[in-house]
């Protein structure tokens, strides 16, 4: 941790992918229906920040 006692991201633990492995794509939503990311989600997770992952995951909730 800096001396700010601030977390930079690169120090957080990352947040952790809601893939619950059932990886099946809904063509009329074009959500997976394990985890509801898109597949533009589901490839960029890992280079996401985890800012943007938690953006991502507040949008799923909506998705339902």
């Amino acid at each position: 941790m800096n001396g700010g006692g601030v977390r930079s991201d690169d120090e957080e633990p990352p947040v952790p992918s809601p893939c619950i492995s059932l990886c099946v794509m809904d063509a009329a939503r074009r959500y997976c229906k394990g985890c509801l990311r898109t597949i533009g989600e589901i490839t960029a997770w890992g280079a996401l920040s985890n800012d943007e992952k938690r953006e991502v995951i507040a949008q799923l909730a909506t998705r339902r």
